[in-house]
């Protein structure tokens, strides 16, 4: 584990990490958590893994992460994925699902073309009518 950068945020209460990690498989954001929790003696609970990236072929990946100061800080700055879930779920309309036994009152179709049909030849002849 090379640390590529390591820069202190005090704005924004945070410590942000770019590291390069040498792994056989792409390395879940658990594994990277947990690096990173060793190596900078943090709370799991307070890091945020944004990203980690690998090119094809290599065995080595960046992770990028922020380390924040205190549970407020990341509360206060980072998107919870739970209210998003809760909202779209909302969202969804409902879907009433037909029995089987019940059977919709079916409409005569040949009845309704026929009726279209000479609607439409009619409009036809009217237009005949008006241009003679």
């Amino acid at each position: 584990m090379k640390i590529l950068e390591e820069k202190e945020n005090n704005l924004l209460n945070r410590k942000e990490v770019k590291i390069i990690v040498e792994a056989a498989k792409n390395p879940s954001f658990q594994e990277a958590e947990n690096w990173i929790a060793e190596k900078f003696k943090a709370e799991k609970e307070l890091i945020v893994i944004k990203g980690i990236k690998g090119k094809f072929g290599r065995n080595t990946f960046l992770i990028t992460s922020f380390i924040y100061k205190s549970k407020e800080a990341k509360e206060k700055l980072e998107k919870k994925k739970e209210k998003k879930q809760e909202e779209s779920k909302e969202q969804i309309p409902t879907v009433q699902v037909e029995k089987k036994g019940e059977e919709k009152p079916k409409e005569d179709k040949q009845l309704l073309t026929k009726v279209g049909k000479t609607e439409i030849k009619e409009e036809k002849k009217e237009e005949v009518k008006k241009e003679a």
